[in-house]
């Protein structure tokens, strides 16, 4: 372990000691310390720092390098508390300039598609198996990727089929129901789990080979190889499909299922709120613009309460 990757951990663990959650930096950081080391450098700079934020692997314009530089304008202020070369990069070097992205909304065909991947692509049985459970539970429940690899073992309450959703976003806690099928799924893995990693060094109902809590930027580069290798790449507009876009597709796939079934979208939607750990409906009523798909449903059911249609 290089000095900065022993900084960056006792960075992490002091900010996380203050209640910090840090799921981002912790995600981001790691690139940035292995950039540092790979071009010499002792401390961070902001020449370093700026090189690192602008980096595009796509050459597309994101949000990522005012992210990238937040996260290193923090691990900068703590490194300079005991290194006198280290420079802290000014605020509005890189300005966030907040953009929609035009979320993917995968189809049941894609999500089966990235499922049969992993099964046949992955070449550990317990990791080809934690990934296709990972992947069915984000697209069956609507979890952010933090909170599905936050879950241990207790959350799990098989006998109401209840997922514990602790201290999320903004620090709050809820229950997740679970249909039949997505409970035998994770018996399923749990079992193949054990039998594959006995005794492993954490409670993670997730774990990697080592027997550890998986990592989300490991997590995101295998997702991201998954959806190379589907093809799903080729037909997301602006940016590739991301994990994140299956709880978007959740969201998507229950209001038009509502729409449909000419459920009182109005009076349901504070349930699905709840269901999805938003604050408030704000977040929620965002997912009305999310797919072409829906406008056109809300479009056909606005026409018939006006009497356009029969």
């Amino acid at each position: 372990m290089s000095a900065l990757e022993q900084a960056l951990s006792d960075y992490l663990k002091l900010r996380r000691s203050l209640g910090h959650e840090l799921a981002e930096a912790a995600w981001l950081l790691p690139a940035f310390v292995a950039y540092l080391d790979a071009h010499g450098s002792r401390t961070v700079t902001i020449e370093a720092a700026l090189a690192w934020a602008q980096q595009s692997e796509t050459g597309r314009v994101t949000t990522v390098g005012p992210r990238r530089m937040t996260a290193a304008r923090g691990f900068a202020r703590y490194l300079a508390g005991t290194d006198a070369g280290t420079e802290v990069p000014p605020l509005g070097l890189m300005p966030h300039r907040q953009r929609w992205r035009q979320p993917f909304i995968y189809s049941a065909a894609d999500i089966d598609a990235l499922l049969e991947l992993a099964r046949q692509t992955i070449v550990s049985p317990l990791r080809a198996a934690t990934y296709q459970t990972l992947i069915g539970l984000l697209a069956a429940s609507g979890l952010r990727i933090g909170e599905a690899i936050k879950l241990d073992r207790g959350d799990v309450d098989w006998a109401e089929g209840v997922l514990l959703i602790r201290d999320s976003k903004f620090g709050k806690s809820r229950l997740v129901p679970l249909q039949a099928g997505s409970m035998q799924a994770l018996e399923d893995y749990a079992k193949l789990r054990d039998e594959l990693q006995s005794r492993p060094e954490q409670p993670s109902f997730f774990v990697s080979a080592r027997g550890k809590r998986l990592g989300q930027s490991v997590v995101h580069r295998t997702f991201a190889q998954l959806v190379r290798d589907s093809g799903l790449v080729a037909r997301g507009e602006r940016c590739s499909p991301c994990p994140h876009d299956l709880r978007h597709s959740f969201a998507v796939g229950t209001l038009a299922g509502w729409y449909r079934t000419r459920v009182d979208v109005e009076a349901s939607l504070p349930l699905l709120s709840t269901f999805l750990g938003h604050v408030d409906l704000a977040a929620t009523y965002w997912y009305l613009q999310a797919a072409p798909e829906l406008l056109g449903l809300v479009s056909q059911r606005l026409e018939k309460v006006l009497g356009v249609l029969p």
